[in-house]
């Protein structure tokens, strides 16, 4: 269907990029990656891309610097093989979390990781809920920002949830659990906190009424599952009932699953933006697919049309 296109796989996330392929009906292209002794990465296309389209798809995944690099390497060989275009599909963007200084002598790493990727030749990003949606700013090329809050949106539609409440476990995604909200007809609450260090946090205030409700938690991603937790049962204090985790990210780091095996988390929803764990509890997972939507977004791109209509919010 697109003679120019070509689609090729990175290691961290095989199966996204496979239903990908079967979405646009064109078949994953033949790359041989591989690691010396050494452990450093040989990327090599088993097929002519000269003056094609390349769709290159990496999630910042666990180990995530070697993931990155992996990723550097396939854009240097694409780029040498003269392929057209190097599009990046990565649903993850890592580092993300780094987008500022919160201190003194702190690196931006989501800037640094902008500036390697299209050092390296990146033509165009295409990525989904970006911890910061600035960080779009930090690239000198195309980024299309996407977001899986509609396909989360339909899925909780579909579970007529009896009196709900979304609830932004941080100012940060206020906006995100308005947008939510609004769709479900339903009321949101605030939770503020505190960071004492990296991967740590306390909650000090619930902001809007939870007692009596059914809490839908909404974040972009779930690392430790830590912080998830202490607002569940900061939630549990204040008289709700078990609540709906969703993510469109889940890193589930270290023992993140087991932790998140809690009795007052009914689901945990997550998409496949990053392959889960072998280890820990699924128990509760839920794992909705963003293979359609970056399929449809590859389709777009190829005919030059606009990656807003496939959103409910013309503004994401």
């Amino acid at each position: 269907m697109y003679r120019q296109l070509r689609l090729f796989a990175g290691t961290s996330n095989p199966k996204l990029a496979s239903d990908i392929s079967q979405q646009l009906g064109v078949d994953l292209g033949a790359i041989k990656i591989s690691r010396f002794q050494s452990g450093e990465i040989y990327v090599h296309y088993e097929e002519s891309i000269r003056n094609c389209d390349v769709f290159l798809v990496q999630s910042f995944s666990h180990p995530i610097n070697e993931m990155f690099v992996e990723l550097l390497v396939m854009i240097d060989a694409a780029k040498r093989a003269s392929a057209r275009t190097i599009n990046i599909i990565v649903p993850y963007y890592g580092y993300a979390r780094q987008e500022r200084k919160a201190a003194p002598r702190e690196p931006i790493s989501a800037k640094m990781v902008a500036d390697v990727l299209t050092t390296a030749g990146a033509s165009r990003v295409i990525t989904i809920d970006l911890h910061a949606p600035a960080i779009q700013g930090f690239f000198n090329i195309p980024v299309d920002h996407m977001t899986a809050l509609d396909l989360i949106t339909d899925y909780l539609k579909s579970k007529r949830i009896v009196c709900p409440v979304i609830v932004s476990p941080d100012a940060g995604r206020a906006k995100t659990a308005e947008k939510l909200a609004s769709r479900l007809d339903s009321p949101f609450a605030i939770m503020i906190k505190q960071r004492p260090a990296h991967n740590e946090s306390v909650i000090t205030h619930v902001i809007g009424d939870v007692t009596g409700r059914t809490p839908i938690i909404i974040e972009d991603l779930i690392d430790t599952g830590s912080t998830i937790v202490q607002v569940v049962e900061s939630l549990k204090e204040r008289g709700a009932n078990n609540a709906i985790v969703c993510a469109t990210h889940g890193l589930f780091s270290g023992e993140a699953l087991d932790r998140l095996d809690h009795a007052h988390i009914e689901e945990i929803v997550v998409t496949d933006s990053i392959v889960l764990p072998e280890h820990g509890s699924k128990t509760k997972l839920n794992v909705l697919s963003v293979a359609p939507m970056l399929a449809q977004a590859t389709q777009i791109i190829m005919e030059g049309g606009s990656i807003a209509t496939l959103f409910k919010d013309a503004g994401v």
